[in-house]
């Protein structure tokens, strides 16, 4: 697959997920704007990408406002002309309990995840209109966002306000020919390492060890088993794909469904509280558990 005609952003790119999303668009033939609040990462990322024969320039900066996401999107057209996808990547992590985590920890991880998601969303939506032809909105969502996970209230309810706005922006931008998608990777990063059961793994694969074969099948591999779905994603054989959330890691793929009423029933005239203690005893077998798979 080939995107010599492609230009793209990827935010949080100089390492981890981030890079292998760039160093792969890059490899596809795309010309990437790389992107990181650390300037040696995004040099370092950039570096890999030309001398490997691609195309990328790095642009440091802390996504979060109107005047980043701005800077990034006149990166893309300044150097390379256009722009054709847009990837948000970037993002803060802080794991706090709900006692522990505290205000400036919350407004930092949810203005890096949802405002710099928004931020930059809305640029490059804008920049598409302008030149009429289309693009690609390839937002990053996490299992921590469809699940939850216990420790993140600021991360999971970053995540699941980015599905929110796959589900929003698809709708919006369809007229446009703007599609608008979720990956929710899975990968052994050093976000993963701070899981306690991943963290030994982490460490041998960093030091050239296999992923094993059950957590490959569970969807949990390197980074660069991720960003196939990201090229993908940017390419035109993806045009008619939109307002979905993609699972994707090691060897496995999922789609993720959209929020549904899982049980509906109706009592002429509505209920009263007591009469919801009466009638409970029969819809207890419909809740739903809020533990996660395999808790």
């Amino acid at each position: 697959m080939r995107l010599d005609d492609k230009v793209a952003i990827v935010t949080g790119s100089g390492r981890g997920l981030g890079r292998a999303y760039a160093e792969a668009l890059a490899a596809a033939g795309a010309g990437v704007v790389v992107n990181d609040i650390d300037g040696d990462a995004a040099a370092e990322t950039v570096a890999a990408i030309t001398g490997a024969g691609g195309r990328a320039v790095a642009e440091v900066c802390a996504v979060g406002t109107a005047e980043s996401a701005d800077a990034l999107v006149q990166r893309a057209v300044a150097e390379f002309g256009r722009l054709d996808v847009m990837c948000t990547n970037a993002g803060a992590l802080r794991d706090r309990t709900l006692g522990k985590v505290t205000d400036e920890e919350f407004d930092l991880v949810l203005n890096s995840h949802v405002r710099g998601t928004f931020t930059c969303g809305r640029a490059a939506a804008a920049r598409f209109r302008e030149q009429g032809d289309g693009g690609r909105l390839i937002l990053v969502g996490s299992p921590a966002g469809q699940y939850g996970s216990f420790g993140q209230t600021a991360y999971a309810a970053s995540k699941a306000a980015i599905i929110a706005m796959v589900r929003v922006w698809s709708i919006e931008l369809a007229k446009a020919g703007v599609t608008v998608n979720a990956i929710v990777p899975i990968a052994l990063t050093r976000m993963a390492a701070t899981i306690p059961d991943l963290a030994e793994v982490v460490a041998q694969v960093e030091a050239g060890a296999p992923v094993p074969p059950e957590l490959r099948r569970r969807g949990i591999g390197t980074v660069q088993d991720v960003a196939p779905l990201v090229v993908y994603l940017s390419s035109a054989e993806s045009a008619g794909i939109t307002g979905q959330y993609f699972g994707f890691g090691g060897d496995k793929f999922a789609i993720w469904a959209h929020p549904k009423e899982e049980f509906v029933t109706h009592r002429e005239g509505g209920w009263t509280a007591d009469q919801l203690v009466e009638d409970f005893a029969g819809f207890s077998k419909h809740l739903q558990s809020h533990l996660p798979p395999g808790r």
